[in-house]
């Protein structure tokens, strides 16, 4: 695979709009796609911040650097906006992964290809180690695993470790050929691993669907940042035309999918996610919808976060728009008492 010295956007040349992608490295400022990805002859290499096996997802992520959005609230800016970490290969990252697989063999959870997502997790395990630490199960425990299948993450809670490698921090889906190549690597150690892109999904045209899709990619959790473009074009720096036609073409080319929205108070509230929840419904009932409290970050530290009743409002109206599968996330930010966390087990949110 040949690259392309052409320094203009990939996306204009396919007549669509450049994202708002420049960023920091040295005290200089460039496109992401110039700073945070390489060929060497016909190799692509990226930018790596870091990899991590944490909870709540308990699977394998690689945190890269560069993004072709800059989010107010994004809270991975600092190695996102200002480009850190080291340059990787796909033969690199298929090592990262191969050393995730040897390094939990005999534990390594098997989930089937559509629970390839984060969503899934919350259904083996909730992270509590209540189990390791008090030598008993919490009352909210699934009750699907065996000690044997716990270890200590990186964060220093406990969980499984699932067979997903996951691609996740800054995005660069407009640019594929990086996770096409490092997709098939993965592939190619013959551990069963899955892939899962956490994507905002600029970049996500048909033609990059489709060699995403010929690669063997498996999953993408897409983060839908707000149903009003205006709103979303303030916060990212870029329209969300194409986002909101993404749900029904990643399915049609039988990806599974999982989505997100980050309930965020004066900016995307219960009637955007309730539309944004719609619109997936009349997509597949049946699509995971998370709703995320924010928490100030960034550049958006004067934003309070979203209280319970804000956010049991967006779940109530998620699920009247016809999905099936809407939980909360972020629930230490918005729950203060058992009787609050009560509630929301009770009303099946979390």
């Amino acid at each position: 695979m040949v690259a392309s010295l052409d320094r203009r956007c990939r996306l204009v040349e396919e007549g669509s709009r450049p994202g708002s992608c420049l960023v920091y490295r040295d005290g200089l400022r460039d496109l992401a796609c110039k700073t945070t990805l390489k060929w060497e002859k016909e190799t692509p290499y990226r930018l790596i911040h870091s990899y991590a096996h944490k909870a709540p997802e308990c699977y394998l992520s690689i945190y890269q650097s560069g993004c072709n959005w800059s989010c107010k609230k994004c809270h991975s800016w600092r190695f996102t906006r200002y480009a850190s970490g080291y340059w990787a290969s796909p033969k690199d990252i298929a090592g990262i992964a191969g050393e995730y697989a040897k390094l939990n063999r005999g534990i390594l959870y098997e989930e089937p290809r559509n629970h390839a997502t984060s969503w899934h997790a919350h259904e083996l395990c909730h992270g509590c180690g209540s189990c390791i630490l008090l030598g008993e199960r919490s009352k909210h425990c699934p009750g699907r695993l065996g000690l044997h299948q716990l270890t200590i993450l990186d964060d220093g809670t406990w969980g499984p470790a699932r067979n997903i490698i996951s691609f996740t921090g800054g995005d660069l889906a407009c640019q594929p050929e990086f996770y096409v190549e490092a997709t098939k690597e993965i592939k190619s150690l013959g551990e069963d691993l899955w892939v899962l892109f956490e994507t905002n999904g600029y970049g996500l045209t048909a033609e990059n669907l489709d060699l995403l899709r010929g690669s063997g990619m498996d999953a993408f959790w897409l983060d839908i940042k707000a149903y009003d473009d205006e709103v979303h074009l303030r916060l990212t720096g870029a329209s969300n035309k194409r986002i909101l036609e993404l749900p029904a073409e990643i399915l049609e080319r039988k990806f599974f999918l999982e989505v997100s929205s980050l309930y965020i108070p004066g900016w995307v509230e219960t009637d955007q996610i309730t539309k944004i929840a719609e619109l997936l419904a009349q997509v597949d009932r049946e699509i995971p919808y998370a709703i995320v409290a924010f928490f100030p970050e960034h550049e958006m530290t004067n934003v309070r976060s979203p209280n319970l009743q804000q956010m049991v409002e967006a779940f109530q109206g998620s699920r009247d728009a016809g999905l099936k599968k809407v939980r909360l996330g972020n629930v230490p930010i918005f729950t203060r008492t058992d009787p609050e966390y009560e509630m929301l087990v009770k009303l099946g949110a979390i």
